[in-house]
């Protein structure tokens, strides 16, 4: 390797475990926890408790009095407005406004799972659902194909007293059809001012009107997109809460600003003024890992150059400058807390988007040289964190996507170090995050969850990607993927992805429906024996069963359930024969039960006995008639005359 700054730290990767064991578990814990942090300060979540911190927060912008007149007289509106006017936002607030007396709010799923069919399907429209499409960074042929299908949609939609906001793609507007302008409201950029003193006022931050008219703030809040002012306020609240008593708002208020300046030209400058491939590699080595320890930053600035297959420097080390002075020749320095940083604020910010952006022919061995930097013991688990994120915005601001879906597989392969997993579950997690990017990670983690060659460590961290990101803003499609991921999956993970779909399932009555369709589906075809498992745990006897979609997959499930060996199934039978005992819901799950039964005139004599074993374990005379009443409504299903029963 080339002789760079000092003594290379090699390719000490530390502890490699990669089996289900304590050491992996661990890590997959630490992905929770970072993926929940991450989660509490992303403003794209539609949860209702989501829902209602960001109403108290919402500031209107202009022309959404309009939107609301809309959205009631047509049942459907389409939000236009500029990227960064806070669209997304609105058209959350605009159904969350609306009564939930019935149906739910949700977002319609913007990939087409397990088929090639359109978002707008109509048989997803329940009474009184509050739907949201958005289309903001949608394709021409898939923005084409949903205005296709919409006039059709909105029949059912109004059929069924139910709401549509759809968030337009502006960079797509000339595609718009005719037909659909009437529907159309852009709305205008609400007051970053407002938006900026609303959020602090509810964090029990109030500045005087002097202090919110400082000349930083003024020149920052008319170009920032509306999320980053409500992200700004968030700093501003944290650096009260870790700052000395005697500081106030305008201390706290330089603080969060510090990584907004803006030092694009200071760096250019900078650059083409230093030629030293030694310096630039630091430059870039900094700037990434910011806050790090001269040991990390001499790593990292030694690991670029060899990537780069920089030439060496045949100078002795003795001879050259030492860490310190490099550092200064670059404007960094290390400081008390024993951290490197630069000393003007933004510069870090500056320098990243400088490489990425004006050295595109080296995105590749960048993406590399990160993979490489992680890896090494001298960084600790917060640096990581932080470079992961640095990362990510770059890779993504430069529509570099897949960089991050690469990084994950790397970081969960076989040989990968265990440590890496919070790393690799978090930027899948920004990825989603991300409103330009989303869907390409949905789709690129479908592909992951239904492929066989998938490894089972990378399973693991989409099953957590699944539960604590995905499904807070599309849950519809971390439900298919998780499904998916628990009928490929054996042993712990596979338990583990059982456990997440189930859980998710149960979490709504939306849910609950979509899975016992898919489920009826594939116990059916007869493809995965986990759909039968899944059912059986699933299956609830009470639940909606009033509601003829919700008998028919579940009397399709128990037909596949029914032709297995009976221990099977026995357990969970008994658990539906106990629920019968209630007189209220007796007939129509003993009728699922005997139409489940029809096909197969074995399967009555089967589930007959079993429930004869049943009555025997405690006869009452409750269980005495749920039994008499089974036995009549298997006759029934078999097309035999029925007859007054007893036992």
């Amino acid at each position: 390797m080339t002789d760079t700054f000092g003594s290379y730290v090699g390719e000490a990767y530390g502890s490699v475990h990669t089996g289900p064991g304590n050491q992996f578990n661990f890590y997959l814990r630490a992905a929770e926890e970072r993926l929940r942090e991450q989660a509490s300060r992303r403003p794209r979540a539609i949860a209702k408790e989501d829902r209602e911190h960001l109403a108290k927060r919402f500031v209107n912008p202009p022309h959404m009095q309009r939107a609301r007149d809309r959205l009631r007289e047509k049942h459907t509106v389409l939000i236009d407005g500029r990227p960064g006017s806070g669209r997304r936002t609105a058209a959350i607030m605009l159904l969350h406004e609306l009564s939930e007396v019935r149906g739910t709010l949700h977002e319609l799923p913007d990939t087409s799972d397990d088929s090639t069919a359109s978002p707008l399907d109509p048989r997803e429209i329940n009474e009184g659902d509050r739907l949201l499409l958005d289309l903001s960074e949608a394709e021409e042929s898939s923005y084409l194909a949903v205005q296709n299908t919409l006039l059709d949609f909105r029949s059912t939609l109004i059929a069924r007293g139910a709401r549509l906001v759809v968030v337009l793609p502006h960079h797509l507007g000339y595609l718009l059809r005719g037909d659909l302008r009437h529907l159309t409201v852009e709305i205008g950029r609400p007051s970053p001012q407002r938006v900026l003193t609303v959020y602090l006022r509810l964090d029990d931050i109030t500045p005087p009107p002097d202090e919110l008219s400082s000349p930083a703030l003024t020149a920052y809040l008319p170009q920032a997109p509306i999320r980053d002012v409500a992200a700004l306020a968030d700093r501003i609240g944290r650096c009260r809460d870790v700052s000395p008593a005697d500081r106030g708002f305008p201390h706290w208020l330089a603080e969060s600003l510090d990584g907004q300046h803006d030092q694009a030209e200071r760096v250019a400058a900078d650059f083409s003024a230093e030629r030293s491939g030694r310096h630039r590699a630091l430059l870039l080595s900094v700037a990434m890992f910011h806050g790090a320890t001269p040991a990390t930053v001499l790593q990292a600035a030694n690991a670029l150059l060899d990537g780069l297959s920089h030439p060496p420097d045949d100078t002795p080390r003795l001879a050259r400058a030492d860490l310190r002075a490099e550092l200064s020749e670059i404007g960094a320095d290390t400081q008390p807390d024993g951290r490197v940083r630069f000393g003007i604020p933004g510069y870090d910010n500056a320098v990243r988007e400088h490489f990425w952006t004006f050295l595109p022919d080296i995105h590749r061995q960048l993406r590399d040289w990160f993979r490489r930097c992680l890896a090494e013991p001298v960084l600790d688990a917060s640096g990581r964190k932080e470079a992961v994120v640095r990362f990510a915005v770059q890779s993504l601001r430069t529509a570099r996507p897949e960089d991050l879906t690469w990084l994950a597989d790397r970081w969960t392969s076989g040989n990968a170090p265990a440590h890496l997993t919070p790393e690799a579950a978090q930027v899948l997690a920004l990825g989603l995050d991300d409103g330009q990017h989303g869907r390409f990670f949905r789709q690129r983690i479908y592909d992951w969850a239904t492929s066989t060659d998938t490894g089972n460590r990378l399973r693991e961290v989409l099953v957590v990607v699944c539960v604590e990101t995905m499904a807070r803003t599309h849950p519809d499609q971390a439900l298919v993927r998780l499904h998916h991921l628990a009928r490929r999956a054996g042993g712990p993970m596979g338990a583990n992805a059982r456990a997440a779909v189930l859980e998710l399932a149960r979490s709504d009555h939306r849910l609950y429906r979509r899975m016992l369709d898919r489920l009826a589906s594939g116990v059916a075809q007869g493809h995965w024996a986990t759909d039968r498992d899944l059912f059986l745990e699933l299956g609830d006897p009470v639940r909606l069963i009033g509601f003829r979609s919700v008998r028919e997959p579940l009397t399709v499930c128990w037909a596949g359930v029914l032709g297995h060996p009976v221990d099977s199934w026995g357990a969970p039978l008994r658990r539906w024969l106990t629920a019968c005992e209630d007189i209220r819901h007796r007939d129509l799950v003993l009728r699922v039960l005997a139409t489940a039964c029809a096909p197969d005139p074995p399967a009555s004599g089967r589930v007959y006995r079993a429930a004869l074993s049943w009555l025997r374990a405690d006869r009452t005379a409750e269980r005495a008639d749920v039994v008499g009443r089974l036995l009549y409504e298997l006759n029934v299903a078999q097309g035999i005359e029925p007859y007054g029963y007893a036992v």
